[in-house]
């Protein structure tokens, strides 16, 4: 696998490992399966591998600490913090005694006796971000925490934050159907030297030309109330994905790739982590690190996948609330 940096100091694969889906956000997944899906993926030189917290309540986490035994070594672990999920909803948290208590648990679903990069996963508007963060730097110091970042955050948060303690990444949703991010965040990035983890950067599965309809998207799939996958706005966005497999073909590759290929092309600073189930979509997901798309392809697809080009918002309105902030 093909290396880059994030930040200044952090050597990483080009392509990552979403391991969201592991825990039934898009359906029922054994975990005898999903244990051995992560020794696949990390032995396909997949070293990056990003969980949080919030995934399942912490069997995420669990399920990457049976994963991991043996190979810890072999891997730079994400996780993060900041999601309470209860019955009655989900609460943000990032005082810094959440902090220590939350990092301490992951710590323990792992196996690990420390995190790579730990992240804040959604910024707390009641907490200022300089104690959130001043607290995440705290656990640098006591050898719990290689590196830190923050997730879903403005370019004028991740300033404060990056003033308070260097932050090694920011993570948001980044895709050829979600570009938002280039106005401000990722020039933020670019001037701060912080690196930038795209998650969702195959828009949730659409840009995979994997779903055509509805019906294609399990009974117990989330992502079925995702606005994007709305028939009305399903319809619209298939147009859009017809032109991208139109030009991989072209390349001989799939949607995903070209997909992956067009982010990896936009800063040497980004690095992609898609999800999937499936070893043979890590196996297609890893051959995008050596495609190499002409750049009047690049601008067509700029074109085709211009800024609000995309049909639906990429969450829940409740969800949109705790993004961006």
């Amino acid at each position: 696998m093909k290396m880059r940096k994030l930040g200044s100091e952090l050597e990483v694969p080009e392509i990552g490992y979403g391991c969201m889906g592991l825990s039934g956000i898009y359906g029922p997944v054994e975990d005898a399966h999903s244990i051995e899906l992560v020794r696949q993926v990390v032995d396909l030189g997949v070293g990056l591998l990003d969980s949080s917290d919030a995934y399942g309540n912490g069997h995420n986490e669990s399920l990457l600490g049976q994963a991991l035994q043996g190979i810890r070594n072999r891997v730079v672990l994400v996780t993060k913090f900041g999601q309470i999920r209860k019955p009655e909803g989900t609460t943000i948290c990032g005082t810094p005694e959440y902090v220590r208590q939350a990092c301490d648990a992951s710590l323990k679903r792992l196996k690990v006796d420390h995190i790579d990069v730990y992240f804040q996963h959604r910024v707390d508007k009641t907490v200022p971000i300089e104690d959130t963060v001043g607290a995440m730097s705290e656990l640098i110091s006591r050898g719990k925490v290689r590196f830190i970042g923050i997730c879903e955050a403005s370019a004028k948060t991740l300033r404060r934050a990056h003033a308070e303690h260097p932050l090694t990444a920011l993570q948001t949703e980044y895709s050829l159907w979600f570009r938002e991010v280039e106005k401000d965040i990722l020039p933020a990035c670019k001037e701060l030297g912080v690196g930038y983890i795209a998650y969702a950067p195959l828009g949730r599965g659409l840009l995979t030309g994997r779903i055509k309809s509805v019906d294609d998207i399990p009974e117990n799939d989330r992502r079925r109330r995702h606005p994007r996958f709305f028939p009305e706005n399903l319809a619209k966005n298939l147009k859009l994905v017809a032109e991208l497999e139109a030009m991989a073909k072209t390349y001989g590759a799939t949607s995903a790739q070209v997909a992956l290929a067009w982010m990896l092309a936009q800063w040497e600073g980004v690095v992609p982590i898609p999800g999937t189930n499936n070893a043979k979509n890590v196996e297609l997901n890893v051959a995008a690190v050596d495609l190499v798309i002409d750049p009047k392809d690049i601008a067509r697809l700029n074109e085709i996948f211009a800024f609000g080009a995309g049909a639906g918002e990429r969450y829940m309105a409740g969800a949109l609330k705790g993004v961006g902030i």
